[in-house]
């Protein structure tokens, strides 16, 4: 028996909140730099502003997580989450001080760990787990329209008006986003001949404990997976970048630039649905050695075609392994916390996963880069690639429910 069908007013809101909370995210991205440079800031102050906001992501993604599997009201998290968001980029914009930047990005950090969960944990509850990998994929598209049109107008905007504007402009963008949660009604959708998935049920009502998710064997295997994806992807794109940007003109890299976005986005708004339908029928393994094989091939072509054309359509394989993994990573903790309810203590596990090997990947291909050149470093990237593809083969089993078992918990003591 499939799942029920809610409303679809509720799936328009979702899709709405999905466009506008990316949207409002935007504002923090590129432009933070340069606004916090025109305010009077040294690169070392800025470049400490952006670390304190990193390590608050990272640190938030498991307590983030945690909040939501407790919380039962996720539209009132999502609410508030965007609310700290917006006001965070007023303030921005009117006081760009120590103190308020710095606060701001710590509040970043933990709203947007907050938001990611939620809105997974929404969209369980709308369409059951039987339709969540579509589901998925289509929040994905979504936000990435948000990000690629909502690019588009701040840099518009920033040239005509001023960068200022940029964040007066990212918090007003909140106000849609939050408004649009009104439409979403999320009750349960699975009927009750169907067992729904734990994660739906209250806190109470789960048989696991929260400590359990992390007792599930293949759960620290996939952690690893996502870790070596990001530490062999994160540095890719900035290392080309920056070899573009020392042998060619200033109009062959903002094309690159702009390409690159432009082509990562587009991959992930024509295919993300697709993909998360191909890994309800085909499984997850299938399309998650695609993405992991899809680093050394970047990684080789990036070594032999280092011009701005060349490096457009090699981000292609790049924006199709960023929307396999960004399907995946959901589906994969729903996957695996079948026993235990605890859905987004998962994804923000996997989320910390991710967010540390992006921190290595950086700092790891920059040193390689300058100590044995450019090649070497993109071949070193290729590395983790090939490892987790290894593990995938030959460790992670399939974990698409009414497959094989997905193994026993770990037993400790």
């Amino acid at each position: 028996m499939t799942d029920a069908a809610p409303k679809g007013s509720n799936w328009t809101g979702l899709r709405i909140f999905n466009f506008f909370s990316a949207a409002t995210q935007t504002g923090y991205g590129p432009f933070l730099p340069v606004f916090l440079t025109q305010s009077g800031w040294s690169q070392g102050q800025v470049g400490l502003a952006l670390s304190v906001g990193a390590i608050a992501s990272t640190a938030s993604q498991l307590p983030g997580g945690l909040l939501v599997d407790q919380v039962r009201q996720r539209r009132f998290l999502c609410a508030v989450s965007l609310a700290i968001l917006g006001l965070g980029a007023l303030l921005l914009a009117v006081w760009p001080g120590v103190v308020p930047v710095f606060s701001v990005l710590v509040l970043h950090g933990f709203a947007t760990a907050v938001l990611a969960p939620a809105i997974a944990a929404i969209t369980l509850n709308l369409g059951g787990q039987n339709a969540f990998g579509e589901h998925v994929g289509n929040n994905a598209r979504y936000a990435s329209l948000g990000n690629a049109l909502t690019a588009a107008v701040l840099g518009v905007v920033a040239y005509h008006l001023s960068v200022r504007a940029v964040f007066l402009l990212a918090a007003l963008m909140t106000v849609p986003a939050i408004a649009s949660l009104l439409l979403v009604h999320p009750e349960p959708a699975a009927p009750k001949a169907v067992a729904p998935h734990p994660a739906m049920l209250h806190p109470k009502h789960r048989q696991g404990r929260l400590w359990q998710v992390f007792f599930e064997l293949h759960m620290h295997t996939f952690a690893v997976c996502v870790t070596l994806f990001t530490l062999g992807n994160a540095a890719m794109l900035p290392l080309a970048l920056n070899h573009l940007a020392a042998h060619h003109d200033t109009g062959e890299i903002a094309t690159a630039t702009t390409g690159c976005i432009i082509a990562l986005q587009a991959v992930v708004v024509l295919f993300a649905p697709r993909l998360g339908r191909a890994a309800e029928r085909f499984g997850r393994r299938p399309l998650l050695m695609i993405a992991f094989a899809a680093l050394p091939m970047r990684a080789l072509l990036l070594t032999t075609a280092p011009d701005a054309i060349p490096l457009i359509a090699i981000e292609l394989l790049d924006g199709l392994a960023a929307a396999i993994m960004g399907v995946m990573i959901p589906l994969i903790a729903a996957d695996l916390t079948q026993r235990t309810g605890y859905l987004n203590l998962a994804i923000g596990a996997f989320g910390l996963a991710g967010s540390l090997g992006a921190t290595f990947s950086t700092a790891a291909a920059g040193w390689i880069a300058d100590k044995a050149g450019l090649d070497w470093a993109f071949l070193a990237l290729a590395m983790p690639g090939l490892l987790g593809l290894l593990i995938i083969l030959f460790v992670l089993p399939e974990t698409r429910p009414g497959t094989q078992p997905i193994g026993p918990a770990v037993r400790v003591g």
